[in-house]
């Protein structure tokens, strides 16, 4: 049997070249902070797996993705253990487009914080009156670089990507840039408006596009997790705050409100944060985890 090693590893993630594809495997790992806490928690990896399986799965018909198969029985030997069992993805290998793509639905984080100090989310100008947690007009695109493991990525505006996309594929900056703007919002309201009737509100989410051998955009990472977007309950939301969420919440709120000097996480605490997990791939899939 080939035995495998991963040729990268990100804070919870590790990708392994199998010729002609790659292997994603989502692990336990849970980053807050951009460190790496000391727990795991069980059945996280698999959560992310199985619920960008899902969206990828919905969304066929607006743009494909690069997903093969999330069967390690279809995958080399060497995967055909229980450690990559539900938390593996096979997929096409792609150029990357170097812009995260990110869509907000209503202001919340970052965004609302700007909009306290002038009126505008990365350069866009948005209604006044605004509470914390609204929902938007419409959902704006505020597209980000990517940076380096260690660097932060930096917020752009639509016209800096054109540029920033221009000078890595000369001759394609505005179509790309445009393309993935429109993607990422249509994408995002077919999806949002498929959560709300699961009880799910999705504030925010960010994509990353990739270019398959034929030159075409499609669909790449993960999808509609936890870990990239904001779920909200629909059933308590309000606005004019901060909102519960679906989410490592419990874990980044325990971090901030406690003294340690170890990143480890009480065991009451990753319960519940699996169990939001959990809740949100339930109530969106309508089936229990596997």
């Amino acid at each position: 049997m080939t035995e495998f090693k991963p040729i990268k590893e990100g804070k919870v993630r590790e990708i392994y070249d199998v010729g002609e594809n790659l292997i994603l495997v989502a692990t336990d790992r849970i980053s807050c902070f951009d460190v790496i806490l000391n727990n795991t928690v069980t059945k996280k990896g698999t959560v992310l797996t199985q619920m960008s399986k899902f969206w990828f799965d919905y969304t066929k018909d607006i743009l494909p993705n690069h997903m093969v198969t999330t069967d390690v029985n279809e995958m080399p030997e060497f995967f055909r253990q229980d450690k990559f069992n539900g938390n593996s993805m096979m997929v096409k290998k792609l150029e990357m487009l170097p812009v995260e793509c990110i869509v907000r639905g209503y202001i919340t984080g970052s965004g609302w914080a700007s909009y306290k100090e002038n009126g505008t989310v990365c350069g866009i100008k948005l209604p006044e009156g605004l509470k914390e947690s609204d929902k938007l007009p419409e959902p704006i695109y505020t597209p980000s670089t990517k940076a380096e493991i260690g660097d932060h990525d930096e917020n752009i505006s639509f016209e800096q990507s054109i540029d920033y996309l221009e000078k890595r594929f000369p001759g394609k900056g505005q179509e790309y840039a445009s393309k993935l703007r429109d993607y990422t919002i249509a994408l995002y309201k077919k999806c949002a408006d498929y959560a709300l009737t699961k009880g799910i509100i999705i504030a925010d989410t960010k994509f990353e596009f990739g270019l398959d051998e034929n030159g075409n955009i499609v669909i790449g990472d993960e999808m509609l997790t936890p870990d990239s977007s904001r779920f909200w309950p629909a059933d308590v939301y309000e606005a004019g705050h901060g909102q519960p969420s679906f989410d490592k919440q419990f874990a980044r709120d325990w971090l901030k409100s406690n003294e340690h000097d170890d990143w480890t996480l009480p065991m009451d605490i990753v319960e519940k944060t699996i169990e939001k997990y959990l809740q949100a791939y339930e109530l969106l899939t309508g089936k229990p985890l596997d």
